[in-house]
């Protein structure tokens, strides 16, 4: 059986949303990052946490059974920095802002990359899509939503990520790394219930979510 690792880069600020760090921001009483570890209980031989510096020992509070370490300026390099960490034969990479992954979701997408090499949740698009610009709908079948959990071997991400350190390119994710080597990036089925928290709305209904998946009850001990 490969060894799964399970990366979370968590050390963003969150100025989007203005709450602070995502990673301590409360939904249904209990911080995503705490959402997050649990979720992945079961999954990961080790988890890994980035979060901004200095704030270890909280993030350690919340999730105990993790590695806790200090994130870089940016998301790649927090992920290149949490990659070094680890040996295992696959890592999965999930956002500190998507708290309530489905099991079957991350299922699918890790046994995608171990058969596949890399792989990505992502999800059909169902709504229409207007260019503003040029006033006409855009076709949709072709297009998908990304989100996380992906999962590579972790070799093949390492390469992604010293290409792209090499040559100056920067991804909003790690899938697009892995197609610049080139590389294929199995895309598999996500879910609705994987909503990623940007700005006010989207913690109203993730507030919601937890409340529907009985997410409600304080699960850590860290200080409001």
């Amino acid at each position: 059986m490969s060894r799964v690792a399970v990366l979370i880069p968590a050390a963003g600020e969150g100025r989007r949303l203005g709450l602070g760090p995502k990673a301590f921001v409360r939904v249904g009483g209990t911080a995503l990052l705490a959402h997050v570890a649990r979720s992945f209980q079961g999954v990961a031989d080790e988890l890994l946490i980035a979060v901004p510096p200095g704030r270890e020992a909280e993030a350690a509070a919340l999730a105990p059974l993790a590695e806790v370490l200090p994130g870089g300026d940016t998301r790649q390099d927090t992920v290149r920095a949490l990659l070094a960490r680890t040996r295992a034969d696959v890592v999965l990479v999930h956002d500190v802002a998507r708290p309530f992954a489905p099991p079957a979701a991350t299922a699918r997408v890790l046994a995608a990359a171990q058969n596949d090499g890399a792989a990505s949740a992502v999800l059909d698009v169902a709504d229409t899509l207007h260019d503003a610009t040029l006033d006409r709908a855009v076709p949709r079948e072709a297009l998908r939503l990304v989100q996380t959990p992906q999962a590579f071997e972790r070799a093949l991400l390492q390469r992604a990520h010293e290409r792209a350190r090499a040559h100056g390119l920067y991804g909003t994710d790690d899938a697009q790394l892995v197609r610049a080597l080139p590389h294929a990036v199995t895309l598999v089925a996500g879910s609705p219930l994987s909503h990623k928290l940007t700005g006010p709305a989207d913690l109203e209904l993730l507030e919601a979510l937890a409340h529907g998946l009985g997410f409600t009850a304080p699960r850590d001990v860290a200080p409001r």
